[in-house]
Order: C-alpha cells, then structure tokens, then sequence
C-alpha cells in the first residue's frame, strides 16, 4: 500500500517548493527573450535584417514551449504529492538545474543547422533532454511511492506512469540518431514535446 500523507498537511508540505520551482521556471522562460536582439544596422534594411534572424526566433520559441511543457507536468505531477522530504528536495533541484540549461543546447542546433557541427549540437540537445527525462521520472517514481497526498486521484497516477514510461527510450533513440541523421534525431524531440503537450482528460482534471 502506498503510503500517504494527510489531507491537512498537503499544502504546507509542497507550497513552498512549487512557489520555488514556478520561480525558477518562469525566470528560465523571461530569460530567453534577452537572446532577441534590434538590429541596428542601415535604415531600409530592417526587414532583411529581421529575416536574418530566423534562427533564434525559432530558438527562443522552441525554448519557451519547452519550458511551458515541462512546467505544465512538474504542476500535474505536484498536485498529486502531499509532502516533501529531503531526497525529493534534491530530485527537484536537479531536474530545475536541467530546465534552467535548456536555452544552450536550443540555441546550440540554431546556430548550427546546416553546418558540420549540427550532430554535435543535436547530441548536446538531446543529452539535455535525456537528462531531464530520467530526472523526472525518477522524481515522480520516488514521490509516487513515498509522498502522495491523501486526496491523489489514482486514475491521474495512473495517466502520468503512462505517459513517463517511455519517454527516456526515446530520448535515448533520438541521442543515437543523432549520429546518422540531424533531421530525425531533432524530429523525435519536437514529437514528444507535442505528446507531452496534448491535454488528457484525467491530466486536465488534475490541473482544476
């Protein structure tokens, strides 16, 4: 059976480490906007100069919607934890040490698409994202076990160890792909940002 704490503690124990970690994560996001720069260069260029720039507008967007995902299930995940103890404390600075180092990499691929280094840029990336898969996973398998709240909805447990269980092996896939094809390996990430993103019914539930 697993062990959960009462209902009366739920928001003591965790309110502090959410406000912490929505901290971190919006700071991570605002952040990325300091990549955008205005350009200054000779008047009735602007336009080109704008274009010019295409990679780190799609730089920044990728960061940002990652980020936004990956907030967006650290809050589901929260909900479903009543109390916090040391190990969780550290799992949860790691994976923000992950989040907070996502606009390299991002930035990284910008830079290098079309050039020789790309597959390096690409194995940075998705080192990155393995990286932040394994950290989540183990943070919702370590609370999951130890900490839920009195009132976690066991339909909503079961969505998250769903959608968790395969996400590191692909990570993994797109880290080894990498090496032979650039397009395919950055193609499996930017999919399974968007399956993270779909809404489920119970997930949706839990953010209410």
């Amino acid at each position: 059976m697993i062990p959960r704490s009462p209902d009366s503690t739920d928001e003591k124990e965790t309110g502090r480490l959410e406000a912490f970690s929505d901290g971190v994560f919006s700071i991570a996001m605002t952040l990325l906007v300091l990549e955008l720069k205005v350009p200054h260069g000779d008047p009735g260029h602007l336009v080109s100069e704008l274009l010019s720039q295409g990679a780190t507008y799609v730089a920044f967007a990728t960061s940002f919607f990652n980020i936004l995902i990956m907030w967006i299930n650290h809050h589901a995940l929260f909900k479903q934890v009543g109390r916090v103890d040391h190990s969780l404390l550290v799992l949860n600075g790691l994976l923000l040490f992950g989040v907070t180092f996502v606009p390299f990499p991002t930035e990284l691929v910008s830079e290098a698409v079309g050039f020789e280094d790309q597959r390096i840029a690409a194995l940075v990336y998705t080192g990155t994202l393995i990286f932040i898969a394994i950290i989540f996973n183990l943070l919702w398998r370590y609370a999951s076990t130890r900490l839920l709240s009195a009132k976690a909805d066991p339909k909503i447990i079961d969505a998250i160890n769903k959608q968790y269980r395969f996400g590191p092996l692909f990570y993994v896939l797109a880290f080894g792909l990498a090496f032979v094809n650039f397009t395919a390996s950055i193609g499996i990430c930017v999919g399974l940002a968007i399956f993270f993103a779909l809404p489920k019914k119970t997930s949706i539930e839990g953010l209410e």
